[in-house]
């Protein structure tokens, strides 16, 4: 059986959506016969800029074009929230896939959000929510992980981020970090999508 390829396509700032995708590749690469693959999308901010934001450095984490985004069955798209919606940064991204959009190069693959907020009220759900345009327009699957990750959604006694429509941190003024639950559900979300590309791949 031919191999399953999942990419986790993703932007961070200060490294919480990074743990995230690390968490989600994890879960994705624990299905049998799915490779998974992280690739960051390029920083649009110089390095003067980042350093008074207190930015760490990137990881070593490839950097992806618009053009390798056909070679996957299967994407995962993460990002931080600005006012709501998706980082400049990723948008500058999906910006450049319009040759992909022509072409519809993307057209009927499976793809997901993640995410991470500042706060509550931050755009948990208004962020992937208002990022589903851009799958809309290159004709993309989108796959959220709806209540599947079962008595962890329902979770009200501690903070925790995601949503139905994918996993979630919160990072607070930047010293917070991904909680276990959120990882877990990180994974979750890895594990989910990859085996459902999986069996849209298969029956192709």
């Amino acid at each position: 059986m031919a191999t399953t390829k999942v990419y986790i396509v993703y932007y961070s700032t200060y490294g919480h959506v990074h743990k995230l995708a690390e968490e989600i590749q994890k879960g994705a690469a624990s299905v049998e016969g799915v490779e998974a693959k992280l690739w960051q999308v390029p920083e649009t901010l110089p390095e003067d800029v980042l350093g008074k934001m207190g930015a760490p450095p990137k990881s070593d984490v490839p950097i992806i074009t618009p053009n390798e985004l056909p070679e996957a069955d299967g994407l995962l798209f993460g990002f931080p929230t600005r006012f709501g919606m998706m980082a400049a940064q990723f948008k500058a991204f999906m910006d450049a896939t319009g040759g992909l959009w022509r072409t519809q190069a993307l057209a009927g693959k499976p793809a997901g959000i993640f995410y991470s907020t500042g706060s509550q009220g931050g755009g948990q759900e208004t962020t992937p929510l208002t990022s589903i345009t851009q799958l809309v327009h290159h004709g993309l699957i989108f796959v959220p992980i709806g209540y599947t990750f079962g008595a962890g959604m329902f979770e009200i006694e501690k903070v925790k981020g995601g949503s139905p429509y994918g996993a979630g941190t919160y990072a607070g003024d930047g010293s917070r970090q991904p909680t276990e639950l959120e990882l877990a559900q990180a994974f979750h979300q890895g594990k989910y999508f990859a085996g459902i590309a999986k069996k849209l791949k298969g029956s192709q």
